[in-house]
């Protein structure tokens, strides 16, 4: 079974992008799934139901995303297997910019839209600059020449990406994607596979459930900002 790992910030357009990608795939013979992580609630579960997707979701709430993801992702993996599925692709939370939802050895999606400002290639952390292909959505909402300049800055930050600009509502671009996906490595289990990064830094007493405020109560992994 192939698996393909997809992240991005909140309303990129993941979800979408993973939709039309699946219309090409499934045309083509694939059957596919998908796991959905998110943090408190989602509603992509029904989405990919009436697409005809076997979808599973996955919410982490009070977890760090990321930590939730690695901990049920081989479990996933496992439950596409017994499914007989030939693709199982994983929709992460996405909500910070320091997740790091990819796996060596597997392939991995990031996706970002061009209404978060030609900035934010940059301020986006191992989700965008570990992945192998980077999908851009929301180009006809800007200008051609704000296009131009947020794909440079992609560039900027993972020069070994293929980037991609897929729109979501249209399917223009969704063909591209879908041949990176139809070329995604096969596994049989993540034990023993490593990130491609390292997770946000937990445990801290905040973590555990302080709600406290004040230097007494303050505890474990944490980081001060100097403001000498």
């Amino acid at each position: 079974m192939r698996l393909a790992t997809v992240a991005g910030p909140p309303s990129s357009g993941k979800t979408s992008v993973i939709l039309r990608a699946a219309e090409g795939l499934r045309n083509a013979g694939y059957h596919l799934g998908v796991v959905k992580f998110d943090c408190l609630s989602s509603e992509d579960e029904k989405r990919y139901q009436q697409a005809g997707i076997p979808v599973k979701t996955g919410l982490a709430g009070a977890l760090c995303p990321d930590h939730f993801f690695i901990t049920n992702i081989d479990a996933c993996v496992q439950w596409g297997r017994r499914q007989g599925l030939d693709l199982l692709i994983s929709e992460s939370a996405g909500l910070c910019n320091r997740c790091s939802p990819h796996v060596r050895g597997v392939l991995a999606v990031c996706v970002v839209d061009n209404l978060s400002g030609v900035q934010t290639p940059r301020k986006i952390g191992p989700m965008l600059k570990t992945a192998d292909v980077v999908v851009i959505t929301k180009g006809d909402i800007v200008s051609q020449a704000e296009r131009e300049v947020f794909a440079f800055r992609v560039k900027q930050v993972n020069p070994k990406a293929a980037v991609l600009p897929v729109n979501g509502l249209t399917g223009q671009g969704s063909l591209l994607l879908q041949r990176h996906l139809e070329g995604a490595h096969g596994v049989e289990t993540l034990k023993d596979m490593r990130l491609r990064f390292s997770m946000p830094s937990a445990l801290c007493s905040y973590c555990l459930g302080e709600t406290r405020i004040g230097p007494d109560c303050q505890v474990g992994n944490l980081k001060l900002m100097d403001l000498s």
